[in-house]
């Protein structure tokens, strides 16, 4: 009726030290985050607006104008 549960010393268990398990949360988040940003930044940038037209612009507008 007395079990005793042995437990085994896993170096690579982020649940034995604390510190480890901060850091390795950390440089997760922070990856995730980095992944979001670029994977945002390249949907914005594939689906830019791409005009194929030549607009006219009038001659009274631009930085130098000329009048009639």
């Amino acid at each position: 009726m007395d079990h005793q549960t042995e437990f085994i010393d896993n170096p690579v268990d982020i649940e034995i030290s604390k510190p480890s398990k901060a850091k390795f949360l950390f440089h997760l988040g922070l990856f995730g985050f980095l992944l979001f940003a670029v994977g945002c930044n390249y949907g914005l940038w594939t689906r830019s607006f791409k005009s194929t037209e030549k607009i006219a612009v009038p001659e009274s507008t631009t930085t130098s104008p000329k009048y009639k």
